[in-house]
């Protein structure tokens, strides 16, 4: 309780003369795509708001480390963003996004986040926040130094994935998987820890994975989420005015970063071929083993889900 009292005080006293002032913390470099997303979000705020608040964005993890999801709801930073399938504590319902090939098209993925998104707001509420906005990557595939013609080819593939979902998928196709960082993901392909990645064509393009990888499967494994959060206590400190002057500015760039990253993920292609990477689609028999893998994959995850979760599957299948 003193925690929250202290956070409430903090998030008061930014505001003097109806004007806020709060940090948000961005995971990725200033180029990514959702950080100048971030960027853009913050200056239709200061846009809406009329200047009465200002969103500072803090590119790279520099003001979070570890758990943002703790670091926003401690008040420790007042906003952040943050890949909701590699969030502790968001349980099974920040997994499901990266459910294997639930998704099949961008379309399919934003109708799954707007059936999903009252779940998102109930967890995110429990970690004493508020979502504002959610971006998908562009479908994460696999990059591989030999091509994938079936699981048989899994066979020696060390493989980085990103949460526990695309661990679980490596191994029941064959394969094996190693949790890193991403940031050490290029020095372990060097060295051979790892030799595949599991991971989006921006990913893959930013980290130049054409220098130590020779292939990307586009298996369109899934479309995971990137979420901008603030903290409840900064919210609730913010009048209506301001409050409804950042939630449309959300809407609309939520709506504007959908568009940029299916544009990105055609553009990132075509970078990835041009620097000798092999792009391919899976062949019918890896493609037909692969979704084998998923519905095994979804099954299980359904089976002991609440009937919340139960449902958005449900109604997401109509």
């Amino acid at each position: 309780m003193l925690k929250k009292t202290i956070v409430a005080l903090s998030a008061a006293s930014l505001m003097f003369a109806g004007t806020v002032n709060m940090d948000l913390n961005a995971k990725y470099g200033a180029t990514n795509f959702h950080t100048i997303g971030a960027v853009n979000y913050a200056k239709l705020v200061k846009k809406y708001t009329n200047g009465t608040v200002n969103i500072k964005v803090h590119a790279g993890s520099s003001l979070v480390k570890g758990n943002a999801l703790k670091a926003v709801k401690d008040g420790v930073v007042p906003m952040t963003d943050m890949f909701i399938p590699f969030t502790a504590g968001g349980g099974k319902v920040f997994g499901i996004s990266a459910l294997p090939f639930v998704a099949s098209s961008y379309a399919d993925a934003y109708k799954l986040y707007q059936i999903s998104k009252p779940a998102y707001n109930k967890t995110f509420k429990r970690w004493n926040q508020k979502l504002l906005y959610a971006v998908t990557w562009p479908p994460s595939g696999i990059y591989t130094k030999k091509a994938l013609n079936s699981t048989a080819d899994f066979k020696g593939v060390k493989a980085r994935t990103y949460d526990k979902n695309s661990a679980t998928f490596v191994k029941m196709a064959g394969g094996n998987a190693v949790a890193l960082p991403w940031g050490e993901v290029y020095s372990a392909l060097s060295t051979g820890l790892v030799n595949a990645v599991v991971t989006s064509s921006e990913s893959g393009k930013n980290g130049k994975l054409w220098e130590v990888l020779k292939h990307f499967t586009k298996i369109g494994y899934a479309y995971p989420l990137q979420a901008v959060t603030i903290n409840l206590d900064y919210w609730k400190s913010l009048d209506k005015a301001q409050q409804n002057a950042m939630l449309k500015a959300a809407k609309e760039m939520e709506k504007i970063q959908w568009g940029i990253s299916e544009s990105i993920d055609k553009k990132d292609l075509v970078i990835l071929m041009q620097h000798g990477m092999k792009v391919s689609t899976p062949t019918p028999k890896l493609k037909k083993q692969l979704s084998a893998v998923g519905d095994k994959m979804l099954k299980a995850y359904l089976s002991n889900a609440s009937s919340d979760i139960k449902k958005i599957f449900k109604e997401y299948r109509k």
